[in-house]
């Protein structure tokens, strides 16, 4: 059903915005009469709520707007109606209206973010559903928000500690091609006229130098190459949960790719299990969560041993690549009814984990970058200074 943005007169004169779902603009005219507005303009929206994207730090926002007013007792409609006159962002401020209509026409509030899937996830529409039939929305939204802003600090933080070794790579890279393209080859063109035997460290180097231009193009084919191979083994599900599942076999980097899954997966089912989600639920919504489809097949087959009354525990058994720990305090969690509880915990912990491996790598990716790119510059020094240490040997 198309949607129809309208600007309306209220009762007071006062100007009102909005959304409304009509299957035509006389429909939409009619559906604003009944809110007992007065209709200035009416606009079709097509289908903007499939394109819409919004900034995470908006939702976070507007996220926590939503829990202090549900928390005072604001009813749903009026608080997304504050939060929408609050916020700056124009693609937001339809959302909302959008939401708002929708509830007034009587759905419910999941079930209108999916009319959003650009701008909602599949779990956060899922823990809103959940708060929505427990009547703990207020609740439901403050864990959001916490969760939303944990993420984006982290992200933050990792962009912040990247942001310098980038830099310096980006930088070293430069210098080195430039080095290589017009400083060496201008140097060794004199060495070449007066005769000089050339050693075999510069003649490796200015081999380089003259295909440059070829290495650049063949290394752009190669990535680009191994890119679209990629977006074809994506395609075949079966192939790209073999390759995860070979991710996730690499050292270190498979490791910490699997503690970082373990840990977004263990405090969504926290979430969601807390707001009154069914276990079975929450682990379909929280399968969705992961990038890695190895993990996701795992979850989603514990899944249908929940459906069909079976431990699921035991399937997560079989599959080695899970680390014992979080399979023992999962169990521990199941068989005491304090499931939530216990994800919570496993989530500190990876956390935990992940924050000692995130600090170590970046701690040592930046002397690392040093030495291989000085160890680089080096090498391209001493092609140069060889040839003359052997010309002034030549002279005495």
């Amino acid at each position: 059903m198309p949607a129809y943005s309208y600007v309306a007169l209220g009762k007071n004169g006062s100007k009102r915005k909005g959304i409304i779902s009509a299957e035509s603009e006389r429909e939409a005219r009619r559906l604003v009469k009944d809110l007992k507005l007065t209709p200035l303009k009416i606009i079709e929206s097509k289908n903007l709520s499939q394109t819409l994207k919004i900034k995470s730090k908006d939702i976070v926002l507007m996220t926590r707007q939503l829990a202090t007013l549900l928390e005072a007792s604001t009813p749903l409609v009026e608080s997304i109606e504050i939060v929408a006159n609050q916020v700056k962002n124009k693609n937001l401020v339809y959302v909302l209206y959008g939401l708002k209509e929708e509830i007034i026409q009587g759905r419910r509030l999941g079930n209108a973010m999916k009319k959003f899937p650009g701008v909602f996830s599949d779990t956060y529409i899922s823990m809103v559903s959940a708060g929505d039939s427990s009547g703990n929305l207020d609740t439901v939204f403050n864990k959001l928000a916490d969760y939303l802003e944990e993420s984006a600090a982290i992200k933050q933080k990792v962009v912040s500690a990247l942001t310098y070794p980038i830099i310096l790579i980006g930088f070293s890279i430069i210098v080195i091609i430039s080095l290589l393209a017009f400083v060496l080859p201008s140097v060794v063109n004199q060495f070449i006229k007066a005769g000089a035997d050339l050693p075999l460290i510069t003649k490796i180097l200015l081999g380089i130098s003259n295909n440059i231009v070829l290495i650049i193009i063949i290394g752009f084919i190669i990535a680009s190459s191994l890119y679209y191979l990629y977006q074809n083994i994506s395609k075949d599900i079966n192939k790209k949960i073999s390759l995860d599942k070979k991710i996730l076999n690499m050292p270190l980097l498979g490791n910490f790719i699997l503690n970082s899954e373990l840990e977004r997966f263990s405090s969504t089912m926290e979430l969601l299990i807390s707001s009154g989600a069914n276990l079975d639920i929450a682990l379909e919504e929280c399968s969705k969560v992961f990038s890695n489809k190895y993990l996701s097949s795992t979850i989603l087959k514990a899944r249908n041993d929940v459906i069909e009354g079976k431990d699921f525990i035991k399937s997560l058994q079989h599959e080695s690549i899970i680390p014992d720990i979080f399979i023992q305090l999962i169990s521990s969690g199941y068989k005491s009814g304090n499931l939530a509880g216990m994800f919570n915990k496993v989530s500190q912990f990876m956390k935990a984990e992940i924050e000692n491996k995130r600090s170590v790598f970046l701690s040592l990716l930046e002397p690392i970058v040093i030495i291989l790119m000085g160890g680089f510059i080096m090498l391209i020094v001493l092609a140069i200074l060889i040839p003359i240490m052997q010309m002034n040997t030549l002279a005495i």
